[in-house]
């Protein structure tokens, strides 16, 4: 049995004259994290409300377990759940009767299934009291029962810790992690906190003017590269300069401190030719390259949606 939960397949849309998407093609899988990042305008709402079927496809298609958005739309949104910016409640009904009330538009949603999402995203204590008196991120919290009510294999988030304080950042990310793991959901996030991205999430898709720039595992993006960055506390500073001018590009220097670029395994001759010419070495800094690096180095912009 396969285990790819979405596959967007060359998928375009065409306004007027203009492409907002030129052929995006990837897979999400069952029980990952998938965050979908770029900078304003690439077009990560536009293609989220195509996969969701708010927005019709000018070509390519999006299937979910198989499913065509296209052909099949029933079958296919059947297995969707998402909120798209904020979730809507009614305020002047407890979140008890929200997710009843919601349960009546879905099929097979019993009284059981409604305390187990509950339990799930942690409002047992709150779910009798009024949505209106909820906190941000009890609102997110119940949002996000509400959308996996129907137990839906694809779960699609778009900036699910907005607004939010750290701790229910924090809260909302594991519990995003508890659907992936325990329930086997591909949730789908779309967001501009880059290092929330990378705690969240098993691989990242990096889109930029309608076109899939990169789509890399989380761990792989981030690891060290062969070439590092390297900061030497050194003394004296001109001399160390001169010895490093002939084979390393030096990107900034101080009054004691160099900032240069260098193959990993260089390090070491690095310190031994400096020992050897008496200069003093106080600190050796290798600078670990975080997702916003490998973000600026593959969008090269900096303005983030």
């Amino acid at each position: 049995m396969s285990d790819t939960a979405m596959e967007l397949i060359d998928v375009k849309k065409v306004i007027g004259n203009k492409d907002i998407i030129k052929g995006l093609t990837f897979n999400i899988h069952k029980g990952e994290v998938f965050g979908f990042i770029g900078p304003n305008g690439a077009g990560k709402t536009t293609t989220i409300r195509m996969m969701v079927g708010l927005m019709g496809l000018s070509g390519g298609d999006v299937r979910i377990l198989g499913n065509s958005i296209k052909s099949d739309f029933k079958d296919a949104i059947r297995e969707v759940g998402a909120i798209v910016e904020n979730p809507e409640m009614y305020p002047f009904m407890t979140g008890k009767q929200n997710l009843t009330h919601y349960a009546r538009m879905m099929p097979k949603v019993t009284k059981e299934r409604i305390q187990e999402v509950v339990k799930l995203v942690g409002l047992e204590k709150a779910i009798n009291e009024k949505a209106g008196k909820y906190s941000l991120g009890m609102r997110q919290r119940l949002g996000i029962a509400q959308a996996i009510l129907h137990q839906p294999s694809v779960l699609i988030l778009d900036e699910p810790t907005n607004g939010l304080d750290p701790a229910g950042i924090r809260e909302i990310r594991q519990y995003i992690r508890k659907l992936a793991e325990e329930e086997n959901v591909a949730v789908i996030i779309s967001s501009h906190l880059l290092s929330e991205i990378e705690l969240m999430c098993d691989r990242i898709g990096l889109i930029k003017n309608g076109e899939m720039v990169a789509i890399q595992d989380v761990n792989a993006a981030t690891e060290q590269t062969t070439v590092v960055e390297v900061q030497l506390e050194v003394t004296p500073i001109q001399e160390a300069v001169n010895i490093l001018t002939e084979d390393f590009g030096i990107k900034a220097s101080g009054r004691d401190t160099l900032l240069i670029q260098a193959e990993r395994d260089r390090i070491p001759d690095i310190i031994e030719t400096f020992v050897k010419q008496n200069i003093r070495i106080y600190q050796v800094t290798v600078t670990t390259s975080t997702l916003e690096d490998k973000f600026f180095d593959l969008i090269g912009e900096n303005t983030i949606e």
